[in-house]
C-alpha cells in the first residue's frame, strides 16, 4: 500500500509537505467539480484519497513508526465517521484536530480528508466531497502545525475550533459558487457566506463543544499511546 511507502529523501519530503495539500488536493477539487459537469467526482475523490495517503507517507521516516500511526488513524478515521450520524453537531473537525495534535499534521489530514470519503458512502458522494476532503484535511495539518500552541493554551485550542468551523464552511462555499455558476464570482461567494450564516454559527459552537470535552481524554490516551510506542 502507498500508506507503507518510506520516503527517506528529506527534499523530497519537504515538496510532498508543500505541494499535496496547498496545490495538488485542491487542483483536484477544482477540476473533479467542473469535469463533465461534475460528473468525474469519483475519479477526483480516489485522487484527492491517494494524495492524502502520500502525504501522510512523507510525515514519517521508518516503517514501524508510519504503520503504528497508521492504525490509530484508522480508529479516529472511524470515530469521525461514526460521529457524523450525531444530529446537528458533529465532532468530526474536533477529532481531526485533536488527532493532529498528537500524531502530527499529516496524519490529521489524512484523518479529515478520508472521514469524508467514508463517511460520504452513506451521506452521498458527489462533486463537493473533495472540497469537504480538502476543508477537514486543511483544518487537521494546520493543527498539527500548532499542536504545541493548542496543547498549551486551552483557550487558543477553543479559538481555533471556532476559526475551524469558519473556514470548513467558507471552503464549502466555494464548491457552492463554482457548483452555481461554473466559476467564481467574488459577488456571488459573499452571498454565499451571508446565506450560510447560520450554518457557519452551528458548526463554530459545534467545534467549541467537542473540543471542551474531548480535547482532555482523548489526547490523554492518544498521548499515552504514542509515547508506549513510541509514534
Amino acid at each position: 500500500m502507498i500508506c507503507l511507502i518510506v520516503i527517506r529523501n528529506n527534499r523530497l519530503r519537504a515538496a510532498i509537505k508543500a505541494v499535496i495539500p496547498f496545490a495538488a488536493v485542491p487542483a483536484v477539487a477544482a477540476v473533479g467539480s467542473a469535469a463533465d459537469g461534475g460528473r468525474r467526482y469519483i475519479a477526483a475523490i480516489l485522487a484527492a484519497a491517494v494524495l492524502a495517503l502520500l502525504l501522510f507517507a512523507a510525515g514519517y521516516e521508518k516503517r514501524q513508526t508510519g504503520s503504528r500511526r497508521l492504525v490509530i488513524a484508522a480508529v479516529m478515521t472511524a470515530l469521525c465517521v461514526a460521529g457524523r450520524f450525531i444530529p446537528f453537531f458533529k465532532p468530526v473537525t474536533a477529532l481531526t484536530v485533536i488527532t493532529a495534535m498528537y500524531l502530527g499534521g499529516e496524519t490529521g489530514f489524512l484523518v479529515g480528508a478520508m472521514s469524508a470519503a467514508l463517511s460520504n458512502i452513506y451521506f452521498g458522494q458527489g462533486p463537493w466531497t473533495p472540497f469537504q476532503m480538502l476543508a477537514w484535511g486543511l483544518i487537521g495539518l494546520a493543527a498539527g502545525y500548532l499542536s504545541k500552541y493548542l496543547k498549551k493554551s486551552r483557550a487558543f485550542l477553543l479559538f481555533y475550533g471556532v476559526f475551524s468551523g469558519i473556514a470548513f464552511s467558507f471552503i464549502m462555499d466555494i464548491w457552492t459558487v463554482l457548483w452555481y455558476s461554473g466559476s467564481f464570482n467574488v459577488k456571488l461567494y459573499s452571498a454565499a457566506i451571508i446565506s450560510a450564516l447560520p450554518h457557519t454559527a452551528l458548526y463554530a459552537a459545534s467545534n467549541f463543544l467537542f473540543l471542551w470535552f474531548l480535547a482532555k481524554p482523548i489526547g490523554q490516551k492518544l498521548e499515552r499511546v504514542r509515547i508506549k510506542y513510541g509514534i
